[in-house]
């Protein structure tokens, strides 16, 4: 493969997603604010860099996934001036199309941006089965956009982070639905396996399927964050109440998000 490519961000979906990179053969250089979790990657292949503008010098696409819109502000700022003419940017994590628009600013001249943040879980970012939402020219960087599953192509830059967005914030509302759904049958007496029985095969069976399920890993901090993100695009009194179940069990802030369904059932009791 002819594209060198720096990855910046190695948590629980940058680190499968950067292995795929490695995979398909493509010269990678890696960062993480935590140099240990590099070490994998190092042993697979991967160049670490011990900045984010040493990760970035050499590059022809850059990508980072990273944890909020403050981080992702941090680290573009970090590696800006060293970006070349020609290369470009993906955008992978997810902060919004005002986040995006932002990090446009921040960009030199001839720096393209594309902004694709995904749905699917750990499991799936191994697979090379995430979802991309895209928005921006993919022309230059689809082949690598590829190697990590579908794209969804949304129209300029910024919508692919405006869809993700709304997309989650629909998810993450349902499984809380869920949670008070529950806490309803606990108080009406109702057993268990009769409710989430009949929720798995009614109309609710998918978003209960992600409430129930296991081995995902979506920390319930994160889910917090990106309904605040919603929040931020439109008046949206449900979504500001779903913020505030959310942050209301401090305990559960690094568990998933299904579990917040147990918490909402234990509140109530």
């Amino acid at each position: 493969m002819e594209k060198k490519i720096a990855f910046l961000g190695l948590g629980g979906m940058g680190t499968p997603m950067a292995r795929r990179l490695l995979a398909a053969g493509y010269p990678l250089t890696v960062w993480n604010r935590t140099a240990s979790r590099a070490a994998q990657l190092a042993a697979a292949g991967a160049g670490v860099a011990a900045t984010p503008a040493e990760a970035v010098r050499e590059a022809d696409v850059v990508i980072t996934m990273l944890a909020d819109p403050a981080a992702v502000r941090e680290v573009v700022g970090a590696f800006a001036s060293a970006l070349r003419p020609g290369v470009t940017l993906i955008e992978a994590s997810s902060i919004g199309p005002q986040g995006v628009r932002e990090v446009a600013g921040m960009l030199p001249e001839g720096v393209a941006l594309v902004d694709a943040p995904v749905m699917g879980s750990v499991d799936r970012a191994a697979g090379g089965e995430l979802s991309l939402l895209v928005g921006g020219d993919v022309t230059e960087v689809r082949d690598v956009l590829e190697v990590f599953g579908t794209l969804t192509l949304c129209g300029a830059t910024g919508t692919g982070a405006a869809l993700k967005v709304v997309l989650i914030n629909a998810v993450i509302t349902g499984v809380t639905a869920i949670g008070e759904a529950m806490a309803l049958a606990d108080a009406f007496g109702l057993p268990e396996e009769l409710v989430t029985g009949a929720m798995a095969h009614g109309p609710l069976a998918g978003v209960a399927g992600r409430a129930f399920g296991q081995g995902s890993h979506f920390p319930v901090w994160l889910a917090a964050k990106d309904v605040a993100l919603a929040v931020s695009g439109a008046d949206l009194p449900l979504s500001r109440a779903v913020h505030g179940r959310l942050t209301a069990f401090p305990s559960a802030a690094s568990e998933d998000l299904g579990q917040i369904v147990k918490h909402i059932r234990a509140a109530q009791r």
